[in-house]
């Protein structure tokens, strides 16, 4: 009993990291920052900056950076889940990323149109923060929820995380429209621009403290993670050999391999929308900041109904079956919804086809995250090397984010328009939704044969 209690108090400290983090996805990433980049990252009337000696489309420059962030990501997080593993350190890489992301945020509260590439700089690390965490946070759910427990865990991670970050966009909000609720005090003379430019920058910070701050309500909860070696000489040789047993594993297990692939064509569309949907409504729609906030806060409680939907639908789809078959079902009817997404929104004109997109988007976003999540833990073979991984996992999305960016920046960038980059995205949610076929089909397969 105690046991039992002391895993359910690990869970909840785990579901306030999503509380703690997803601020920063959500206050920054997809409607402060855009909106504050847009306006600062302006030359005259022009959409179009001088940066590095070269002409960019602002939104294409912002695309490009973030796209480089994660190429960083990429790189290290596959190495640091092996070393993690090896040497009991998760929660310590973890703890590092968050503060790194949070200071970062913390950082654009300087960022202003005369030192655009400071601002460029600190997203690209507060992103690299934030997804890095992200690795080890994720590598947790198996080894502290049963496999029964874990659609409902990652659903209700993904409905703490909307739900803490969109009170914190509610209270920027309420700073930006209703200012003297606030005891703040606005001229008569200010335009909503400079006020909202006069505000922007506090919520960055605030976005920094509240993530560094409920994060330790996590790290006080969760064990350290990973088997801890003393052999601390040969750790990083010892990642290196971690990566390599994963990659020769993955190579023997088709069902996952074909998940993995599903995965990394359909997140690649997921990200790089959630990623761009503000810049989208501003620059393509002309969407007024006020109502691009609250149109992305409606998403975020949407969002929250979705993640329950979808895990409720994924039990409904998988009852009495191998595991992960109702997660594979499920996330197909999600992508298929996001396929329908991509092109209604090319033909969205005002803001009320805005709303009516986003609210679409909200359903199936927290969804396919959070089933994305669960299904690949259910599909793991019995390991200890949980956070090498989903360190591939974070991986195939952080190399699929890249590859969305960049194309979506080069379409933007190449045509003028970033309708057409959204409609591109259909393409890499087909190829997602043909290899999730393919899933369901081996997964089948191994139904019939038990």
């Amino acid at each position: 009993m105690q046991n039992e209690q002391f895993r359910k108090k690990m869970l909840h400290g785990w579901y306030f990291y999503d509380w703690a983090n997803s601020a920063y996805a959500l206050v920054i990433n997809a409607t402060m920052f855009p909106i504050y980049y847009s306006m600062a990252a302006r030359n005259g009337d022009s959409d179009y900056v001088q940066f590095m000696g070269q002409t960019f489309l602002n939104s294409a420059l912002y695309s490009y950076v973030i796209a480089l962030s994660f190429i960083v990501i990429s790189i290290l997080t596959p190495l640091l889940g092996g070393i993690a593993d090896y040497s009991g350190s998760k929660k310590l890489f973890m703890r590092s990323f968050c503060c790194l992301g949070s200071a970062a945020c913390v950082g654009l509260a300087f960022f202003n149109s005369g030192n655009l590439g400071y601002g460029l700089l600190c997203s690209a690390i507060a992103n690299i923060g934030f997804s890095g965490s992200l690795v080890f946070y994720n590598a947790y759910l198996p080894e502290i929820a049963e496999q029964d427990e874990q659609d409902e865990a990652s659903a209700k991670g993904y409905a703490m995380g909307y739900a803490g970050s969109s009170l914190l966009l509610i209270g920027c909000l309420i700073a930006i429209m209703k200012p003297e609720f606030l005891g703040l005090s606005r001229s008569a003379d200010t335009s909503d621009a400079d006020w909202f430019a006069a505000v922007a920058p506090f919520s960055f910070a605030a976005v920094g403290i509240w993530w560094a701050g409920f994060a330790q309500i996590t790290f006080a909860r969760l064990p350290r993670g990973g088997v801890r070696t003393h052999d601390g000489s040969a750790i990083i040789y010892k990642g290196f050999r971690e990566l390599a047993k994963v990659w020769r594993a993955l190579r023997k297990q088709k069902v996952l391999k074909l998940f993995l692939t599903s995965f990394f064509f359909f997140s690649m569309g997921v990200q790089t929308i959630l990623l761009l949907a503000t810049l989208f409504g501003k620059n393509e729609i002309g969407v007024k900041s006020g109502d691009l906030i609250a149109t992305i806060l409606i998403i975020q409680f949407v969002a929250i109904a979705g993640a329950w939907l979808f895990a409720k639908l994924s039990a409904i789809l998988g009852k009495g079956r191998i595991a992960g078959i109702g997660n594979v079902r499920a996330l197909i009817i999600a992508v298929v919804i996001w396929i329908g997404i991509c092109f209604g929104t090319y033909f969205v004109n005002s803001t009320l086809g805005f709303f009516i997109d986003a609210a679409a988007v909200g359903l199936v976003m927290g969804g396919i995250q959070s089933l994305a999540r669960s299904a690949y833990s259910k599909l793991l073979p019995e390991t200890d090397d949980h956070a090498s991984y989903f360190s591939f996992m974070d991986v195939c999305e952080k190399v699929g984010i890249v590859i969305g960016m960049f194309s979506y920046g080069a379409i933007a960038d190449f045509t003028g328009s970033m309708r057409n980059a959204i409609a591109a995205l259909a393409l890499f949610f087909t190829v997602g939704l043909i290899m999730l076929l393919l899933t369901k089909k081996n997964l089948q397969k191994g139904i019939a044969k038990s």
